[in-house]
């Protein structure tokens, strides 16, 4: 008797649970099911221009996995890369924009997507937007301007005719500056410690690296001033005469011209 009336316990514990879950969502309906390749980026376009976008991503994922070789999956795959960059997830954008570019080399849009990677870490908060605000410089890591910078080059070297490469290289140049820029005000933020050295060497890099960019007359000054604090003169002669040859009209020993906006990317 109490064996029969354990397994009748048992028997309304499991239906109680099975009941549960399918009040509580383990049940839930797909909406989607039996919808097209059509239907699906068709819902999945308006949800991202109504900026819903965590279902247009749920739409475009879907539309990939259940028609993973039609024209639609590959337009899905573009778009979703897109999706996550106005959401603001640099890294699934990114992500995504790899993706689609191995898997589909050859696609008359593969130019769109190194575009594409290239606006996202020019657009990251931990990128490039850094430059432009009034957080200490020395502070930051320009590794989103640099990856910014390469994803425009390749696209500006590998579809020179692309609609998007004349935007990408004034982007560039912008970069150039920006970066250069960066290596400065360390070169600054050392100066006016005494770490003499220290700012020399990152004057060093910028010029190496970024030899055209507007920051370097500030470096060469910045360059003068180190030398001349270590009592290195021949030095501080030399980095002076590169600083005149290449910027005659600058001032010395720190009273400088004011600086271009950063918005301007040509002298």
């Amino acid at each position: 008797m109490m064996r029969r009336i354990l397994s009748v316990i048992t028997c309304l514990t499991a239906g109680w649970l099975l009941a549960a879950c399918g009040v509580f969502g383990g049940g839930t309906t797909d909406e989607t099911k039996g919808w097209s390749a059509q239907k699906l980026y068709a819902e999945a376009r308006a949800a991202r221009d109504s900026r819903n976008f965590d279902k247009a991503i749920t739409y475009y994922q879907r539309l990939e996995g259940r028609y993973p070789y039609g024209r639609f999956a590959q337009q899905a795959q573009m778009e979703l890369a897109y999706t996550y960059h106005l959401d603001k997830n640099a890294a699934s954008a990114i992500a995504t924009a790899d993706r689609f570019i191995k898997t589909y080399p050859n696609h008359p849009n593969v130019d769109y997507l190194y575009y594409l990677k290239g606006l996202v870490n020019f657009n990251d908060d931990l990128g490039i937007a850094g430059f432009i605000t009034n957080q200490d410089m020395s502070e930051r890591d320009p590794k989103g301007a640099r990856d910014a910078f390469d994803a425009f080059k390749e696209l500006a070297v590998k579809f020179p005719d692309s609609k998007y490469t004349p935007d990408a290289i004034a982007r560039m140049n912008y970069l150039v500056n920006a970066l250069a820029a960066h290596e400065v005000h360390v070169a600054r933020y050392y100066v006016g410690r005494g770490a003499y050295l220290a700012a020399v060497n990152r004057v060093q890099f910028a010029l190496k690296n970024y030899p055209q960019a507007p920051a370097n007359e500030e470096g060469l000054l910045l360059m003068v001033r180190a030398y001349e604090a270590l009592g290195m003169k021949d030095l501080r002669d030399d980095a002076e005469r590169v600083l005149l040859q290449n910027f005659p009209k600058t001032k010395r020993h720190g009273r400088q011209r004011p600086r271009a906006p950063w918005w301007q990317i040509w002298n």
